[in-house]
């Protein structure tokens, strides 16, 4: 799994689970304790099992050097996310890790320690509320990414068009125009390892407000015309629906897609920026031109400008059986502010005031305001409980395949009658958790 990054959920499913089954975190009693010395070894549990043998292990060693005495041993997981909450369970996770999608907020204090006050920690590191509850922090961002399409632009420019669409109409012109003038899929849905399809509920900001996340779990309807669900899960239906997307979606591959974005024979994804360097890689050892590959913003603007989410990447945090904290914030902390690891994956850096990667300063080019949006307060912990009882993964992918499967007249229904249906379970359960 050569991924970076998050897939911002995991399914209700998966966090209802995690939310009966989990009885191996340690007490929430306590303040955190990190007072002892730096040194000694720490595991640090990673996804990214492609840099666990090779990258990793390099910036390790400079740890190492500024903290003699330390080692650092990585245990890579391909599974993350099922196999972590599992070790969750156990109580046994190592003395760092990524806090897997399945931990709802208010389960943060049973597994990880807090590492200070939200205004503390937002004081240094961006995306500092994204794992905080209660006022406490419990993870730090590895890097930061934008949401929006990749895209092969000389596919894109030999269907006639050059600059972002505006629009969902315009965008859908242009899928039809490169289906038309071009050899290429104009759009790729990787519907089969489904995680890509959560990035459909990264695009909150294109409205262009900040308070999106504490208003969301009091909208009932999510799914009517004009809102959110309905602009962005409806431009996906669409996309399929109009035969713009790969002819056999149960039979896409992740990897395999990354050579055909960067190659030409796919026009689009639905991604996060960190996807950019990657396709620029695919691109470069199939011998193609990796400055094809750019990233635009998703077609739709407020007050004549598009918006884009920026938000953390998996969020790493210290766990709370840890028999070495000290040593486990300390790496914690280096990793994200001094080893440059954001830098190399072209993510924007955590750290308060470092500069933006390459990608993202050209996808600003485009005219696009980058908006963080701040975790909701006032509702704080409502958007997971209406998922859970309502049982659409908002942030998976299960519904959505679901969709694809409607659009695509392999299961039953139409558009407007699968969202009748999602409106109506969302607020079934969102009169109950808000009442």
């Amino acid at each position: 799994m050569t991924h970076r990054r998050r897939f911002l959920g995991f399914g209700a499913a998966a966090v209802l689970a995690l939310a009966t089954g989990c009885t191996g975190g340690a007490s929430e009693e306590g303040p955190a304790d990190f007072s002892g010395q730096i040194t000694g070894d720490i595991t640090v549990l990673t996804n990214r099992t492609d840099l666990a043998t090779t990258a990793l292990p390099e910036y390790a060693k400079k740890f190492q050097a500024k903290y003699p005495g330390t080692r650092v041993t990585f245990e890579p997981v391909t599974n993350y996310e099922g196999d972590v909450t599992t070790q969750l369970s156990s109580g046994d996770y190592g003395d760092v890790l990524l806090i897997p999608n399945t931990v709802a907020v208010d389960q943060l204090g049973q597994f990880f320690e807090p590492l200070g006050t939200v205004d503390e920690i937002r004081a240094r590191y961006r995306f500092a509320d994204e794992k905080a509850y209660d006022g406490k922090v419990f993870g730090l961002s590895l890097g930061g990414v934008a949401n929006g399409f990749v895209v092969n632009r000389r596919v894109w420019a030999q269907a006639g068009i050059t600059t972002p669409p505006k629009t969902p109409e315009e965008f859908l012109a242009g899928l039809r125009a490169v289906d038309e003038k071009t050899d290429a899929i104009p759009f790729y849905t990787n519907y089969k390892d489904g995680w890509p399809l959560s990035f459909w509920n990264s695009q909150r900001a294109i409205l262009g407000g900040t308070d999106v996340n504490e208003t969301f779990p009091a909208d009932a309807n999510p799914w009517q015309p004009g809102k959110i669900q309905h602009i962005t899960d409806g431009l996906l239906f669409d996309i399929v629906d109009g035969k713009l997307s790969e002819p056999d979606p149960l039979t896409t591959n992740w990897e395999g897609s990354k050579p055909m974005l960067g190659t030409g024979k796919v026009g689009s994804m639905l991604l996060g920026s960190w996807a950019v360097p990657q396709m620029k890689e695919a691109a470069k050892s199939a011998g193609a031109n990796p400055d094809d590959i750019v990233f635009w913003p998703f077609p739709y603007q407020t007050g004549g400008k598009f918006h884009a989410r920026i938000e953390g990447d998996y969020k790493g945090a210290v766990s709370r059986n840890s028999k070495n904290k000290a040593t486990a914030k300390a790496w914690l902390e280096w990793f994200v502010t001094d080893s440059g690891f954001a830098a190399d994956q072209q993510s924007i850096p955590p750290a308060v005031g470092q500069e933006l990667p390459t990608t993202l300063k050209d996808f600003q080019a485009t005219g696009v305001e980058l908006l963080e949006l701040p975790a909701a307060v006032a509702t704080s912990g409502k958007e997971d409980q209406i998922i859970k009882a309502s049982e659409i993964d908002l942030a998976g992918n299960i519904y959505r395949q679901k969709l694809v499967d409607i659009a695509r007249g392999a299961a039953k229904g139409d558009k407007e009658s699968y969202f009748a249906e999602l409106n109506k379970r969302w607020s079934e359960a969102q009169s109950q958790v808000m009442k």
